[in-house]
């Protein structure tokens, strides 16, 4: 099974991230309601790496997509439109054989009952990556390589072509792993479960949610979290409402790779015996922001853009979860997965709040607007 060549790592970088996986055009309803009484959708896009590309070429970064569509329209609309965000799009693969992948949702939270998504992907050309169609010269070519367990659930070639890219290899960028455990999307029962912690103790950063860790592996608790996955560099535990708790601490050998390093920030603590080889972790909880929320949808893929752009930029792990957080809130305050994030010297004021004036923010729709300063954004 062909791989990489050797050298194709990213000796010469001119790419920050580079986002490989599966997106689709995803139709919005025109009204809430079940699937069976909408009268008409709307057309964007989705696809969680193609949102964090898009959300950190729109912050001002060099972003990449890496993904495959069908040699149809719904392919050309999903390249232009990720295009149009500033992602270069130029390592995306067109199938003949294969359609684009499509799907219709409620406007219902993900998180409810009601929600309902209705997917037409299987056998898509996204389906058809693998080891040998890939273009690694691309995939390597930034300083991070994120990637995510959607990707895996797609088909065996996907699965195989994941556990490839996180083999451990001289000058591998470092590799970002978003969980994004997605039950529906697997057949082979608890298989999915292992193969995702398999693939997340591979990643050098691992972003992966409370609620995610206790559904696929039963893990309560982000320590517990921590001592399920010891070899990341870098380990994000999303807890809701709650905030998010980071894990981070530099490895042995070529896991230690780190595009900005891994300081700590303000309110950080160490504890001896967590990660690889027990070295010591910088333990760092940063609280969630109050949101006014518009539609729950597309909040993991910004945080884990905030996080990345923080941690291109070499800023305090705090600051990393912060603007996370904002990131997040900006999608969380529009109808759809995307929008234009803050300004940076906007998100950079907000983040460097103390943190009782973190504590006193509360966000709503139009609170990314440029000539807003901090303290015009409403307070709880």
């Amino acid at each position: 099974m062909p791989g990489p060549a050797a050298g194709t790592a990213h000796a010469a970088t001119t790419t920050d991230v580079v986002c490989l996986g599966e997106s689709m055009v995803t139709f919005l309803p025109s009204q809430p309601g079940r699937l069976a009484d909408v009268p008409s959708f709307g057309r964007g896009i989705g696809g969680a790496e193609s949102n964090v590309a898009c959300a950190l070429a729109a912050a001002g970064h060099r972003a990449a997509w890496v993904g495959r569509v069908g040699a149809d329209g719904f392919g050309d609309h999903l390249v232009e439109t990720i295009a149009g965000y500033g992602v270069d799009t130029s390592a995306v693969r067109r199938d003949p054989g294969r359609p684009t992948g499509i799907y219709f949702r409620t406007a219902t939270d993900r998180g409810t009952g009601a929600h309902e998504v209705a997917y037409y992907r299987a056998g898509s050309a996204a389906s058809a990556m693998s080891p040998d169609n890939v273009p690694y010269g691309e995939v390597f070519a930034g300083r991070i390589l994120h990637l995510s367990g959607i990707t895996a659930a797609l088909s065996g070639d996907c699965l195989a072509l994941l556990r490839e890219l996180t083999a451990e290899r001289p000058g591998r960028p470092l590799v970002s792993f978003d969980v994004n455990h997605r039950p529906h999307l697997w057949r082979g029962g608890e298989a999915d479960a292992s193969v995702l912690l398999e693939l997340a103790r591979r990643a050098d950063l691992v972003f992966v949610g409370e609620d995610e860790a206790e559904e696929a592996w039963g893990i309560e608790g982000a320590e517990a979290i921590r001592a399920a996955l010891p070899e990341p560099s870098v380990l994000v535990v999303k807890r809701g409402s709650a905030g998010a708790t980071v894990f981070s601490g530099l490895r042995p050998g070529p896991r230690s790779s780190n595009a900005g390093g891994a300081e700590s920030g303000p309110g950080s603590r160490s504890t001896e015996g967590a990660g690889a080889g027990n070295a010591p972790d910088t333990v760092t909880h940063v609280p969630a922001l109050h949101v006014d929320v518009v539609a729950a949808v597309g909040a993991g893929d910004a945080f884990a853009a905030g996080f990345l752009s923080a941690t291109l930029r070499g800023l305090p792990v705090r600051d990393r979860v912060r603007h996370g957080h904002l990131m997040a809130a900006a999608v969380l305050t529009v109808p759809g997965d995307l929008t234009e994030p803050p300004a940076r010297d906007h998100a950079d004021r907000l983040a460097a709040l103390d943190d009782g004036a973190w504590g006193r923010l509360r966000l709503g729709p139009g609170w990314t607007a440029a000539d807003r300063a901090p303290e015009e954004v409403r307070t709880s």
